[in-house]
């Protein structure tokens, strides 16, 4: 179970990569109101995000990281603009978060190639998973 404050974190990483390409646009905006609508974040507390620094809260589970880290992919896709900032952005975050870089590396690469700019979850597990042997 994610905590209040993990969600919160979680939408401030969200906040802060929309902002990498120097405007926040839209559909990033209304992407990550969906994400805090569906994640039961208060609307006050949503919008003070865009006031505060972020801070980057690691989660234990691998699987939370790998998870966390494809949502904010998604969001560096959704507005059709994807800047070179935020796929260095995106790079960095993974690293932070303990991820391995060829595997970092592979998902944006199969993300860029894909049409609708997602990958099957499957094939986003086993590009970690390969990297585990």
């Amino acid at each position: 179970m994610i905590t209040y404050k993990e969600k919160l974190s979680l939408l401030g990483d969200m906040i802060e990569l929309s902002k990498v390409d120097g405007q926040l646009h839209d559909r990033e905006y209304a992407f990550i109101k969906m994400v805090s609508e569906e994640l039961n974040v208060r609307t006050e507390d949503f919008e003070e995000l865009f006031t505060l620094p972020n801070e980057l809260l690691v989660f234990k589970s691998e699987f939370k990281r790998i998870e966390h880290f494809y949502r904010l992919a998604l969001l560096s896709h959704c507005d059709h603009h994807h800047h070179e900032r935020e796929h260095e952005f995106m790079y960095q975050l993974g690293l932070k978060l303990g991820l391995n870089s060829f595997a970092i590396k592979r998902v944006l690469g199969e993300m860029d190639k894909s049409l609708n700019r997602t990958i099957d979850p499957d094939l986003l597990l086993g590009i970690f998973k390969e990297q585990h042997n």
